[in-house]
């Protein structure tokens, strides 16, 4: 496929990536990856899902790799590309992970995969609209 409309195009390498690096701590079928690609120069940053009986303890993959990228100094993102093993439906982040994704930006892609390498791809502003983010904050008095 060519560019999306956010002027960004996955490379072959991050969906290889996705197949081969994080090994989840999955206690369900669905494991989940997540790649997200910084500033240029930089490399790209992985996080894998860890699950836990206490659902709320848990983490998933995109704040996993958002938090990794933060931990070593970066904070600008171009995209961030989500796989997992669920055959029929593109893997969709979740709405904490939408907020948190939100807290960087509203305009870079997020990649929404099939095992089979298909992908759809949306903006964080597509996924969260109307949303509340660091700008608001200085709105309040």
């Amino acid at each position: 496929k060519g560019p999306s409309r956010h002027g960004y195009q996955p490379c072959q390498l991050c969906f290889q990536e996705l197949a081969s690096c994080c090994r989840s701590l999955a206690a369900h079928p669905q494991q989940e990856v997540a790649l997200l690609d910084r500033s240029p120069g930089c490399p790209l940053s992985s996080g894998c899902n860890v699950e836990n009986a206490v659902y709320p303890l848990g983490n998933c993959a995109e704040r996993a790799a958002i938090q990794k990228a933060i931990s070593e100094g970066h904070k600008d993102f171009k995209a961030i590309v989500i796989s997992s093993n669920l055959q029929d439906d593109f893997i969709s982040p979740c709405g904490a992970c939408r907020q948190v994704m939100r807290e960087f930006g509203t305009d870079w892609a997020v990649y929404m995969t099939k095992p089979d390498g298909t992908y759809v791809v949306k903006s964080v502003q597509e996924l969260l609209p109307a949303s509340f983010g660091p700008d608001d904050l200085q709105k309040i008095q």
